[in-house]
């Protein structure tokens, strides 16, 4: 059975708090994924809640059709954070971590707040599936004041890897897994947080 962390708090902190509640859970868990997901965003997102944040992963090449397909669409992109990602023994790092602020297309401005929902649903969903096949692009969640990071190994060892423990990134929501391989095969989409 997988290990859960959530925190709700009227002020920001850190997603340390949720890595630290896992390790004492370490038991539970077997290091094959955690997955972090931090709601009403501080620091260099505090200003931005309004605008909807991509949050994933992409190799090079993913990268560059991330870009090409999110232009297409009219998104305008706004603001870029990348985790400081460390070298820990026993984590392979991947080419592109992020989470990436876009404004709406134009088109978009004066839609309903349902309309919004469904082209950033449709906009991940289509990311995914581009991505899924040879597994250069990850796309977690998409959707405004949200941001979310998966990947596999240690709960503890990852937060050092994304540098959590010296990051700017706070919230005042914040769910977290450590992940138990019990059903799947060790896979970044298998691991809870999932976004809906």
């Amino acid at each position: 059975m997988c290990r859960l962390a959530a925190i709700t708090s009227n002020k920001y902190f850190s997603p340390m708090e949720n890595v630290y509640a896992l390790e004492t859970m370490k038991e539970g868990h077997d290091g094959s994924g955690m997955g972090i997901m931090l709601k009403s965003l501080g620091g260099e997102f505090e200003e931005l809640k309004e605008y909807p944040i991509l949050s994933g992963i992409c190799s090079k090449k993913g990268i560059e059709v991330v870009n090409d397909y999110m232009k297409k669409k009219g998104f305008r992109l706004e603001h870029i954070w990348n985790p400081k990602i460390k070298t820990v023994k026993g984590i392979v790092p991947r080419d592109h971590y992020f989470a990436r602020v876009y404004d709406y297309p134009p088109v978009y401005k004066d839609k309903s707040a349902a309309e919004k929902e469904d082209l950033l649903m449709n906009t991940r969903l289509a990311l995914r599936k581009i991505g899924e096949p040879d597994e250069s692009i990850f796309v977690f969640s998409f959707y405004p004041d949200i941001i979310t990071l998966k990947e596999v190994g240690d709960p503890l060892q990852l937060s050092e890897f994304f540098g959590l423990d010296s990051s700017l990134l706070k919230a005042k929501i914040i769910f977290a897994q450590g992940r138990q391989n019990t059903n799947y095969a060790i896979n970044l989409y298998a691991c809870h947080p999932f976004f809906m």
